[in-house]
């Protein structure tokens, strides 16, 4: 499956990872920060769709342990995220 390619796996920040399909388009992943891939996320095989519905509940991809705490400084929380996707609308 997708996800035992990238469990255990050694990732770098900002390096594709792997992919994500939908119906009309595949999305590739990339790492926000450098570390161990400690976990993914195996319910996302047969229900994709909680990507969507709860990316910070029930639809998170993998879970990372960094390996350079300093590059966590550097990402986003989820309300800065959402001003920053207001300033795309344009």
């Amino acid at each position: 499956s997708a996800a035992s390619a990238v469990y255990k796996r050694q990732v770098q920040a900002h390096e594709r990872f792997g992919h994500i399909e939908s119906v009309k388009t595949v999305s590739e992943l990339f790492a926000p920060v450098s570390g161990e891939v400690v976990d993914v996320n195996a319910a996302l095989e047969s229900s994709p769709e909680l990507v969507n519905e709860g990316p910070y509940e029930e639809g998170w991809l993998v879970t990372i342990r960094p390996s350079d705490q300093g590059e966590l400084d550097g990402l986003m929380d989820a309300a800065k995220y959402e001003e920053y996707l207001g300033t795309l609308d344009g």
